[in-house]
This record gives structure tokens, sequence and C-alpha cells, in this order.
């Protein structure tokens, strides 16, 4: 059977010598953040490629100084502790990351106010979460989280019983996927992706302050619309019906990549199928993803020397 290793409070071990209490406030009240990350697999270079290590590892010292999460350690060790670990595994295929900061004392109630604060890195082969090219999803009855609720531009591990509840509605009723709405009414993302509509030949998405968590994926997509297809890309409000007037509307995420909507609310978006535009941004992005693009090697991390 295969070791797994994992990262846990400055140590790579073995995956079975490392547990958590059942007292834990991470596991009673959800008092963490996390961050998922993916390292793509280059079969033709044999090179194991993280994307944009050190943006995620940036959003997951945001995330926690807003909970009050202090790690001992920089954004530079805890990129050096994922190469690390992804070589301590050996991994040859494309492999997704998840570091987990949380509160790891076991006295009773919710307070942030402690000093146990630990962290935990593991990670598995994942190919294609989405399982297909084209979704057809639903606005959710259940509202997204507001920045003075709970706020969403943290990975905050509670933040997810919302996402969890809009993705069970969703499927439940025959859908692929969900879309949250924010208090105004305002479109703001699906349960772990972002979302962007082509209307009137510009690419738009919600702005972050429409309670959106501001994805590292999404700014690849704009960087990559605005650098090479040269679309312009506008971040505003989006009204829920504007969606049903949209030429295309695709997701984007780390684990979900960059997957066409092709029907929302049981409206076709444009001809029904997976838009020119979402086609050209997905093939960009696995490009810059493996590093094949020299124009953003600086986004690709190799995991082995060579």
């Amino acid at each position: 059977m295969t070791v797994s290793y994992v990262f846990y409070q400055g140590q790579i071990l073995e995956e079975s010598q490392v547990s958590i209490s059942i007292r834990c406030k991470a596991f009673n009240y959800g008092l963490g953040c996390f961050e998922g990350i993916r390292a793509y697999w280059d079969e033709e270079k044999e090179q194991l490629y993280v994307f944009r290590l050190r943006e995620h590892m940036e959003r997951l010292m945001e995330s926690c100084k807003a909970i009050y999460i202090k790690l001992p350690y920089t954004v530079d060790e805890l990129c050096r502790y994922v190469v690390e670990l992804l070589k301590k595994n050996s991994f040859r295929t494309t492999v997704y990351i998840r570091p987990v900061a949380y509160k790891g004392s076991d006295l009773l109630f919710p307070t942030l106010f402690d000093d146990d604060d630990r962290i935990l890195m593991y990670c598995q082969p994942l190919g294609k979460l989405a399982g297909k090219e084209e979704f057809r999803v639903a606005v959710s009855s259940w509202q997204r989280l507001n920045d003075n609720m709970l706020p969403p531009r943290t990975k905050a591990t509670a933040a997810y019983l919302n996402s969890a509840l809009a993705s069970l509605e969703a499927l439940q009723n025959g859908y692929d996927e969900a879309i949250l709405l924010t208090a105004d009414g305002h479109v703001c993302e699906g349960p772990g992706e972002n979302i962007f509509m082509l209307r009137k030949g510009k690419l738009v998405t919600p702005p972050a302050s429409d309670n959106i968590l501001e994805g590292i994926t999404r700014d690849t997509v704009m960087v990559l619309a605005r650098e090479e297809l040269g679309l312009e890309v506008v971040e505003r409000s989006i009204p829920r019906t504007e969606l049903y007037a949209a030429e295309e509307v695709f997701f984007s995420g780390t684990g979900m990549e960059v997957v066409s909507v092709v029907e929302v609310d049981k409206r076709t978006i444009g001809s029904g199928k997976q838009g020119e535009v979402c086609k050209r941004l997905k093939g960009l992005f696995f490009d810059v993803a493996k590093a094949r693009n020299p124009k953003y090697t600086h986004y690709c991390t190799p995991v082995y020397e060579k």
C-alpha cells in the first residue's frame, strides 16, 4: 500500500501519524480557513508545476489575518513546504493541494481569542472535477453570505455550509450547479466558482464588493482575456436576468478550472453549446498552467529538479 505524506505543524509525516481531536474548535465550530491549489503534471517534460503557488499562500495568510489565526511561517516557507510535500509523495499526475489553518484548541465555546493556531496540508491526485464540458445551472434560493456576516473573501471553512446547501438544492433539482445571489439580488458566484458572462462583446464578472471570493483562476482568466484575446474585461454588478441575455456564461475556479454554462434557470445561453470565448480561454489556461506559454512561466513553480 502506498504511504501518503502530509504536512503538519512544521513537519512532513505519514498521514497515519496525524490526528485531530474530536474537541477541536475547527471541528466543533468551523474555526479555520483553507486554500485549494493545483499542480499540473506535464508528461512530455516529466515535470509537475504548482500553479500560482505564491498567490494562493498569500491569500491563505490574508484569510488567517481576518479570522485571527497567527501562523509562525512566512509565505516563502509555506511555498517551500508544498514543494517538499509533493516531492515526498512522488506525484506524477495532476494533484490538488489542500492547506488548512485552524484553531486546534479543545476549550469550550467558539472564541478565536486563543493561541492554539495550527496548519496542515495534504494532497491527492485530481483530474477533471467538473466531469463535463457544459453545465446546466439554476439560481439558488440560498443567499450568498455578506461580508459583515462571514467574509466571503476569506476561504473560511464555516462558510462552505452556505455553498454546500446551494449545491445540494441544485443537484436535487436536476441541475449541475448553483448560482448564488447577493442580498441586493446581484449575481455573486457559484458555490465554489467565480462566474463570467460575455455580453455585447465584453467579458463581465462581479466585483469584489458583491461578496465574491477573489479567485486566482478568475484573475488568470481576466489577464488572458485582456492580453491574449484583446477583450475588454469589466468588473460590475450583474442582475440575475442579465445572465439570460448573455452570449456566453462560464465558471472558473481551482477545482472547476474553466467550464461553460449553457443553461441558466432553464433558459438557453447563446447557442446552447460551449462558446468560442470560453473554449479559447480554456485552451490558453491549460497551456499557461503547464508552463507551455513563456509569457506566463512565472505563474508555475516546478517541483522536480532537472
